[in-house]
């Protein structure tokens, strides 16, 4: 087992700020990136396991058929990156199928969770150095000092892309195939258009898990930032938008609200609502061009049989 754990943590001003901002404006908002606590992380962690919840499950399947064959494209002693790596299980797959792989280095926000799930890898895969490293690779990529031997596989699952923007994931493909260099690799899940009849109860569980989940942040926000949120006044909605072609997730106050944040009030009205997350749906052409662009070429296109899911193999150039 070699773990180096990397100890740095997330400036606490960096969150209030984000916060106070988000809340000021005229459709308050809630980054997703807060609401990955411990707390919020192990709630995501039990989503993923729900009848509703399509997605993990069938990642799984496609990550199990195909990871063998992306194994053999990519070849022996590669170092991988997983941005967001949560609970480290489907990288799994890549790493039993990889021929004598050097290095595993986890990045998460949740800096508790992370070192979990590494020491798990750690145990597992002894023959391979483990490193979690704790920070927001969305909009600060933490230094890797990335061993110059071997080819370099970033690795990002579950449909994380579906929270940003054209330019967010623009910016996010550019600086991977920045940080890992020409002729790097990387493993992408995407979700794929489809009926809203699948995708609501997807994030609008029977069981109220995600509903805890979106509220989480409410909850992190009174412990972090001497918040005031009355969690019952508050109740989560998920909202299908046909012509941004994503799920909305929302916090719609039940009536007239007043509460306090680090000392600064705010105001809302019955029915307001602030945003937390997007989760877009996408087209192959929609991927391989947002891939093109920003320094990628599609090696491989991955489905299950119904078309939900894809995971891609892109190279750099």
């Amino acid at each position: 087992m070699n773990i180096n754990v990397n100890s740095a943590r997330l400036n606490h001003s960096e969150f209030e700020t984000d916060v106070l901002a988000g809340l000021s404006r005229p459709q308050k908002t809630l980054s997703p990136r807060w609401l990955y606590d411990q707390a919020g992380s192990h709630l995501f962690e039990l989503i993923t396991t729900l009848p509703e919840y399509y997605v993990t499950r069938t990642e799984v399947k496609i990550l199990a058929k195909v990871s063998s064959e992306f194994a053999a494209e990519i070849g022996p002693g590669a170092t991988i990156v997983e941005y967001g790596a949560g609970a480290a299980i489907k990288v799994r797959f890549l790493l039993d199928a990889l021929a004598t792989p050097y290095e595993y280095i986890a990045i998460d926000i949740s800096r508790e969770h992370l070192g979990e799930a590494v020491k798990s890898i750690a145990a597992d895969y002894p023959e391979i150095t483990a490193r979690p490293v704790a920070g927001d690779f969305l909009t600060r990529p933490p230094d890797l000092d990335l061993s110059p031997a071997g080819p370099k596989v970033g690795f990002f699952p579950g449909s994380t892309i579906g929270n940003l923007s054209d330019g967010e994931i623009r910016g996010f493909l550019t600086g991977v195939r920045g940080q890992l260099g020409a002729d790097s690799y990387l493993v992408l899940g995407a979700d794929l258009r489809k009926s809203a009849d699948i995708l609501i109860p997807a994030y609008d569980d029977a069981a109220g898990v995600t509903a805890r989940f979106n509220k989480n942040i409410l909850v992190r926000i009174n412990r972090e930032l001497d918040g005031t949120f009355n969690l019952d006044d508050f109740s989560h909605q998920a909202i299908w938008s046909e012509e941004k072609s994503r799920v909305e997730m929302h916090l719609a106050a039940s009536g007239d609200q007043v509460f306090f944040v680090a000392g600064r009030q705010f105001f809302m009205n019955a029915g307001e609502t602030i945003h937390t997350e997007n989760s877009r749906k996408f087209g192959r052409q929609e991927l391989h061009d947002l891939a093109g662009v920003s320094g990628w070429d599609m090696v491989r296109y991955a489905t299950d049989d119904r078309g939900y899911f894809a995971v891609m193999l892109l190279k750099g150039r």
